[in-house]
């Protein structure tokens, strides 16, 4: 037996494996670990997904409520986080099998640089200014008409590389430079903007629908990394995905396709039922009441639906983290694709 495999064994099981062998009782030892290992594959593995507590890993949790998984005889847990790179830490310290949506896809591509190999993305959640995410926000009575108009003032950002990152290079790319960014919680940016804390913010939803229906922010511009990132309004930004690690789909090849399968019908669900699939959002994320039924919901795209063009769109957003230096080297987005 392989190091790799005798490490996944329990304690006492390895103690008797350790006395057998020194009797000479192979035979004996392959009968003591043979009923475990026959429990384990009639039980099958628990699938572990860590997922931050937003809008966008909606397919998700409806996967999980309407009982999409549990149809296909997985057992699947969701493990919450606070940000996207605990999520990514989980992964790479084996904590955690996968991730869910709304996960940084730049979170991500800094652990596989860091082990590469390790994730392979099935579904990613693309954004721009129809499919509205990303957005920078005022005061309600900011005199600030455009994004240039913040040039040299304090704004805010969510926590995080990704996040701080995508904040400097819009507000730089938008007219503002000089500006002095602030990492706070997504869900302290309105809070922050009605007490003058900071005069503008890039944020993600639903902080925009919050402060728009407190009254106390508007929306300056909404698919800023489309327009400055991108270079197009309308272009893809793959900006969270969904993944499972390359070990797992090793050794779980048939469980990790039904998982894939159950969660494609989450997917399905959110895009054809969208009404109906929004009371899910309820428990897994701080959206409840009426905010679940005014916050945008984000698109989605599955491994097998990527065209050409979203793969180049995600690239060049990959591309953006390696020229400022975040990344260690340039990261091709199509070697971390499953690819069924």
């Amino acid at each position: 037996m392989k190091d790799s495999q005798r490490s996944f064994l329990p304690s006492s099981v390895a103690t008797t494996r350790r006395k057998l062998v020194q009797a000479g009782g192979a035979a004996a030892m392959l009968g003591v670990l043979g009923a475990p290992a026959l429990v384990r594959a009639q039980s099958g593995p628990k699938i572990r997904i860590g997922y931050w507590p937003i809008a966008a890993g909606l397919p998700f949790y409806a996967a999980i409520e309407r009982g999409f998984f549990k149809e296909a005889g997985l057992d699947v847990e969701a493990l919450r986080f606070a940000g996207a790179q605990q999520v990514m830490e989980a992964v790479l310290s084996d904590r955690a099998d996968g991730t869910a949506n709304g996960t940084g896809s730049a979170n991500i591509a800094i652990g596989e640089l860091a082990q590469p190999g390790t994730f392979k993305i099935f579904c990613s959640n693309p954004s721009n200014a129809k499919n509205v995410l990303d957005q920078v926000l005022v005061p309600k009575d900011s005199p600030a008409k455009t994004i240039a108009d913040l040039k040299g003032k304090r704004v805010a950002s969510g926590p995080g590389i990704q996040n701080v990152t995508l904040a400097k290079t819009v507000f730089e790319r938008g007219g503002a430079t000089g500006v002095t960014v602030v990492e706070l919680p997504i869900g302290q940016h309105v809070a922050a903007l009605a007490a003058g804390q900071v005069d503008g913010c890039y944020t993600l939803e639903p902080t925009g629908t919050i402060g728009r229906m407190n009254g106390t922010t508007r929306m300056l511009e909404a698919g800023v990394i489309a327009k400055y990132v991108l270079g197009d309004p309308m272009a893809p930004w793959f900006g969270g995905s969904a993944s499972l690690s390359s070990a797992f789909i090793k050794k779980y090849p048939a469980e990790a396709k039904k998982f894939i399968a159950a969660y494609g019908k989450g997917v399905q669900f959110v895009r054809s039922q969208a009404v109906e699939a929004r009371q899910y959002l309820k428990g897994y994320t701080a959206i409840e009441g009426a905010l679940t039924g005014e916050v945008p919901l984000a698109a989605y795209t599955m491994y097998n639906e990527f065209t050409p063009a979203d793969v180049a769109h995600f690239q060049k957003f990959f591309d953006l983290f390696a020229e400022k230096g975040i990344f260690s080297s340039r990261l091709m987005v199509d070697t971390m694709l499953y690819k069924g």
